[in-house]
């Protein structure tokens, strides 16, 4: 189980988070194209897998007991590398500065070999349960202890593949196996229950065998609470459905599907910072 998280331990999470967000939106700027609103509305949630839940060493990448972080859904990877840019896997500048860049490792969706320890490379949607499942699989074969966790959209559970991928891994009862839905009812050319209702997911995924958890994915204790509960479950694999603001942290863009795949431009992305820098004008930013 993971240790408990107290006050301080959770404040110094919640401060990170911000600055998490901070670094993606300078990388957006910096890189003139990318996607915005499922970055920020993931970063806590990426925030308490690098500083709180994940076993890696960014000095062995390769270290056969990390454990796997699977991005399905690829395009918010921004937020994936500012997250390991902070634990250390690569400098926050070089980030910050190379984002989809022409010869950089950083690219709009993330390649596995170019990257230490991302663990796959991701582009078209739906593919990312089925590598999870296959990797959860491979380590019970191996007598391997790591956990396997798959950060999936919402949105692209309109991918067949997906419930391939699900249907496996509750045949093979693989309870190694996490899957974290980023549950913010947005994709790119509406709102998901226009698109391809989705509801009721919960029963969707029960009835393909997994374990299911909902929390605010918001609240890192809460999400760290519903790990531990995971950890727990030993017959089955596990779902948490994570509920999140798209463009969490800049209050003009939450909830804005229009923004799930443009980035801030200049002063946009002056007045994104200040508004994170200061907490929404709560405290004053040392940058003033």
């Amino acid at each position: 189980m993971l240790e408990h998280l107290h006050d301080e331990k959770l404040k110094e999470l919640e401060l990170k988070a911000n600055e998490i967000r901070q670094t993606l939106i300078k990388s957006l700027v910096n890189a003139g194209s990318g996607h915005t609103a499922g970055p920020l509305g993931m970063a806590d949630i990426f925030t308490a897998f690098y500083f709180h839940i994940l076993k890696y060493d960014p000095e062995r990448p390769d270290w056969a007991e990390r454990d796997r972080l699977i991005l399905s859904n690829g395009h918010i990877v921004p937020v994936h590398y500012a997250a390991m840019a902070h634990a250390g896997y690569f400098s926050v500048s070089e980030y910050e500065n190379s984002l989809r860049k022409f010869g950089s490792p950083f690219q709009g969706h993330p390649e596995r070999e170019k990257i230490p320890a991302m663990e796959s490379t991701s582009g078209p949607l739906g593919s990312g349960l089925s590598q999870a499942a296959g990797i959860a699989l491979a380590a019970r074969m191996d007598g391997k202890n790591f956990e396997v966790y798959c950060a999936m959209s919402d949105g692209e559970l309109d991918a067949g593949n997906t419930w391939e991928g699900a249907m496996f891994a509750g045949k093979n009862k693989l309870n190694n196996l996490t899957v974290v839905v980023d549950r913010n009812n947005i994709q790119i050319n509406g709102f998901t229950e226009d698109v391809m209702p989705l509801e009721p997911l919960r029963e969707k995924w029960e009835s393909f065998g997994f374990h299911v958890l909902e929390v605010d994915g918001h609240n890192i204790e809460e999400f760290v609470d519903a790990i531990n509960k995971a950890k727990a479950i030993y017959e089955k694999p596990v779902c948490i459905i994570a509920h999140t603001i798209p463009g969490k942290g800049i209050e003009e863009i939450e909830f804005d599907f229009k923004w799930h795949g443009i980035p801030p431009k200049g002063e946009e992305g002056k007045k994104f910072l200040k508004e994170l820098r200061t907490l929404g004008g709560k405290i004053q930013s040392e940058h003033e």
